[in-house]
């Protein structure tokens, strides 16, 4: 049986990378290749596209790709008609996939969308083109299957993934001596995200803010998990810019969230990924203008960060396009910082978004509900 994949960007190569794991496990005979990364690569899917700088975020920044993305949807169409694969599983990355699931659709190969369009957020009427194109949404939040139910759409409820990945590996003394971490020491976590796109607009304001922590706090440690696709030495030069000692990391995340204090993060995976570790943390969101204008007369929700979107309420703090400074982000640090009470609460807070996540065993459900689909189109 032969599977294609569809990543866009970081995330989905690591959720890519977890059910081509899975699928392995279940049936060792499956031929997997598509687009991704290196954890899908890792994961014994043979790479026919790179996604290292492929990621672009807001409308104005992909209006300029559009080119490119043209180009890439033949080259996988090509791909496609040459391998003739028994399913195509596209994996987030929407305003891609979705024209890719309707080519793959055109070619009469079976598509499960794993990751599905937020349709439950904006771009309802998407769920009209999934319900023509995609053969089966696997849901990874309640509402989301419900929302797609509604379009009378072939959906699962799965669990999200993040219930099978998000957990540590080492204990954490293990974890202290691993990151060298000092007791004494606060420990502040940093994602500006996995598009260097991201990356260049977070990053600055981070390393500010901790420069004004300094200020005040004299031992303060900063802790950067590089993402796949991001270069190293681009990190490291931007880094030296600023007078902040950060210790850039390549593994063991999740060991890493659980003895930081707080994390400042780029809305998106990583601050559910945070809320599952019980890491207090900051939602830092900046877009072009152009941008977020749009964003706010479509979207239809209050809330910006995933965490806050599963509780209902806010959660953890969100910084909107110009709250983005400094001075606001270090005024968020230091009640988590000094306060342990305050630490513990908004720890106490996020243990109610992951028990709303599911049940383990996401990611096996969507291995054997891909190798379904491909098992029901090969033997036609």
């Amino acid at each position: 049986m032969k599977i294609m994949f569809s990543a866009g960007e970081a995330s989905g190569d690591t959720h890519g990378a977890s059910v081509a794991k899975a699928l392995r496990e279940i049936y060792p005979s499956v031929e997997m290749f598509g687009m991704g990364g290196n954890l899908m690569d890792e994961a014994g899917v043979r790479i026919v596209y790179d996604i290292k700088n492929l990621g672009v975020i807001g409308l104005v920044e992909i209006v300029k790709s559009l080119p490119k993305f043209f180009k890439l949807r033949t080259y996988l169409k090509r791909i496609m008609m040459k391998e003739r694969p028994d399913v195509l599983v596209c994996i987030d990355y929407p305003g891609f996939n979705m024209k890719l699931a309707e080519v793959a659709h055109q070619l009469g190969i079976p598509v499960l969308y794993y990751i599905a369009p937020t349709i439950w957020a904006w771009h309802s009427s998407r769920g009209k083109t999934i319900k023509k194109y995609v053969t089966k949404v696997a849901s990874i939040f309640p509402f989301e299957a419900e929302a797609y139910s509604k379009y009378n759409c072939d959906v699962e409820f799965v669990g999200h993934p993040l219930v099978d990945i998000v957990h540590p590996t080492m204990s954490v003394d293990e974890s202290m001596t691993y990151f060298n971490a000092r007791a004494e020491a606060k420990r502040v976590l940093l994602m500006p995200g996995s598009r260097k796109q991201e990356v260049l607009s977070l990053l600055d304001v981070m390393l500010e803010s901790g420069e004004k922590l300094l200020q005040s706090h004299e031992d303060v440690q900063f802790f950067l998990p590089r993402a796949h696709t991001i270069d190293r030495f681009e990190l490291e030069t931007f880094i030296k810019e600023r007078r902040v000692p950060v210790t850039i990391t390549e593994d063991h995340t999740y060991d890493l969230m659980q003895i930081c204090d707080v994390c400042l993060a780029a809305s998106g995976t990583a601050t559910l990924e945070t809320a599952m570790m019980e890491l207090p943390t900051i939602l830092l969101y900046k877009v072009s203008p152009i941008t977020y204008g749009i964003g706010k007369m479509v979207v239809n929700l209050s809330h910006v960060g995933l965490p806050n979107i599963i509780a209902g309420k806010e959660v953890i703090p969100e910084l909107l396009q110009s709250d983005v400074s400094a001075d606001n982000i270090v005024e968020h640090m230091l009640p988590l910082l000094d306060d342990l009470k305050e630490n513990e609460h908004m720890r106490q807070e996020l243990r109610t978004v992951r028990d709303k996540l599911g049940e383990p065993g996401a990611v096996k459900r969507v291995a054997e509900l891909i190798y379904s689909l491909g098992k029901e189109n090969s033997n036609e």
